[in-house]
C-alpha cells in the first residue's frame, strides 16, 4: 500500500496531466487553424484523447488508493490496469476518426496556409509533451503507477508522430507536393493504432496476475534464503503483482519438532525482509513439517 505523501503526489501529477493535456490541446488545435494541414488535425485530435485519459487515470488512481475492505480483501490497486486499458482503446478510436477525415483528402490536397506560423505553434506543443511525457515514464515507472506509466507512453507516441508531422509538412512545403499532409495523417494514425495496441495489451497482461519480473524475482529469492536460517525448504514461491502492490507466497518446510513460535519467529524475518526488499509487498507463508519436504537442493524452489 502507498504511504499518504505518495498518494498525495500521484494525485497532483495526474491533476496536472489533465492540465497539460488542455494546454497542448489548445496549441495543436491553433497550429491546426492556422494552416488547414490534416496532419495537424490529427495530432490535435490526439489531443482529446490525452484529455480524456488524463481525467481517468486521476479517477483510476484515487479508486486504487481505497484500503482493503470486506469486497476487496485484497485492495483496489488493479483499479489503474483498468484506466490503462481504457486509454488504450481511447487511442485506437482517435487514429480510425484521422483515418476517416485523412482518405478522402487524397483526392483534393489542401495548400496550406501560414505554414511557418502553424508549424512554430505546434513545435511549442510538441516540446511541453515531451517533457511531460519524460517525467509520467519516470515517476510511474518508480512508483509503480500503470496508469501514469501508460498516460506517459501514450504521450511519448504523440511527440513521435508530432516529429514525423512538422518534418513531412517541411518537406511538402519545400517540395509543393501538398498530398504528403494526408499520407502523414495516415502513418500518424497507424502509428497510434500501434501504441493503444501496446498500452491495452500491457495493461491486460497486469489483469491476468502476471508474475514478478526476473530481477524483482532474483531480490525475493536472495531475501527468503538470507532470512530463513533453520528452516529445511521452501517450494512452490509464487508472486503475482497488482499496480504497487506485489503478492508473494510460499511454502516453508521446519523440523517436525520445531515448536510453533520459533516457525513464527523464522516467518517474521522472512516477512520483514521481503517487505524491505519489495516495497508494497504483501506476504503469505505456510507452514509445513519436514516430511512434505520436496527433495534435497536449493533452499527456494
Amino acid at each position: 500500500m502507498r504511504d499518504a505523501s505518495t498518494q498525495k503526489r500521484l494525485t497532483l501529477i495526474a491533476l496536472a496531466s489533465i492540465g497539460v493535456a488542455l494546454l497542448t490541446m489548445g496549441i495543436k488545435y491553433l497550429a491546426y487553424m492556422k494552416t488547414g494541414s490534416l496532419a495537424l488535425y490529427s495530432d490535435a485530435l490526439e489531443s482529446i484523447v490525452n484529455v480524456v485519459a488524463a481525467v481517468v487515470a486521476l479517477a483510476a488512481l484515487r479508486y486504487a488508493q481505497r484500503p482493503a475492505d470486506r469486497n476487496h480483501p485484497f485492495g483496489h490497486h488493479k483499479a489503474e490496469y483498468f484506466s490503462a486499458v481504457l486509454e488504450g482503446v481511447l487511442i485506437v478510436i482517435a487514429a480510425l476518426m484521422i483515418l476517416r477525415e485523412a482518405v478522402p483528402a487524397f483526392a483534393t490536397p489542401r495548400v496550406l496556409e501560414a505554414p511557418a506560423v502553424g508549424l512554430a505553434i505546434s513545435t511549442v506543443a510538441m516540446a511541453i509533451n515531451a517533457g511531460w511525457a519524460a517525467l509520467l515514464i519516470r515517476v510511474g515507472s518508480r512508483l509503480r503507477s500503470p496508469a501514469l506509466t501508460a498516460d506517459g507512453w501514450h504521450l511519448t507516441s504523440d511527440v513521435v508522430t508530432s516529429v514525423g508531422v512538422l518534418l513531412g509538412l517541411l518537406l511538402a512545403l519545400a517540395t509543393g507536393w501538398y498530398v504528403l499532409d494526408p499520407l502523414l495523417a495516415c502513418i500518424v494514425a497507424l502509428n497510434i493504432l500501434w501504441t493503444g495496441w501496446r498500452v491495452v495489451r500491457e495493461s491486460a497482461s497486469g489483469l491476468l496476475d502476471r508474475a514478478a519480473p526476473p530481477g524483482m524475482l532474483a531480490e525475493i529469492r536472495k531475501a527468503i534464503e538470507t532470512q530463513s536460517g533453520g528452516a529445511l525448504e521452501v517450494h512452490d514461491l509464487k508472486t503475482r503483482l497488482a499496480g504497487p502492490a506485489s503478492f508473494i507466497e510460499f511454502h516453508l518446510v521446519v523440523p517436525a519438532a520445531m515448536p510453533v513460535a520459533e516457525a513464527h519467529r523464522i516467518t517474521d524475518r522472512i516477512e520483514a525482509a521481503l517487505c524491505e526488499a519489495v516495497p508494497g509487498a504483501h506476504v503469505l507463508i505456510h507452514i509445513e513439517p519436514e516430511g512434505e519436504a520436496k527433495g534435497p537442493g536449493a533452499l527456494v524452489s
